[in-house]
């Protein structure tokens, strides 16, 4: 699955994860020692998420029903915890950086090529 940013016509990632189970949200990327490049983590429903026991920093896309965004944070470093987001129905989390480097921005609109 890929994610694009429907605003700019920029391809997010070509390598989507998504994890709808409460343990497979839970975990996350817990345990993995990198994120590459062109990878990212759906996961859904959410409206917080964690980055305790992380090894490494993330980008977290807060996202609506229609997976509007309604709410970033950028490099965020292990062992945080963010707020809750009212009206977030998903989180896309991506490598550091990658929200900058593919102009997200509040009120884009994401679509999500193969999503069920």
């Amino acid at each position: 699955m890929k994610v694009l940013n429907v605003e700019n016509n920029t391809v997010i990632t070509e390598h989507l994860r998504v994890a709808v189970s409460f343990w497979s949200r839970l975990k996350g990327l817990l345990g993995t020692d990198s994120f590459p490049e062109g990878s990212a983590l759906l996961l859904k429903p959410c409206s917080s998420i964690h980055t305790f026991f992380m090894r490494y920093p993330i980008d977290a896309v807060f996202l609506d029903g229609e997976n509007r965004v309604i709410y970033i944070l950028h490099s965020i470093v292990p062992y945080r915890l963010s707020p809750l987001i009212k009206n977030a129905q998903k989180v896309l989390e991506l490598p550091a950086g990658r929200c900058r480097r593919t102009a997200i921005e509040i009120g884009n609109k994401l679509e999500i090529i193969g999503e069920r």
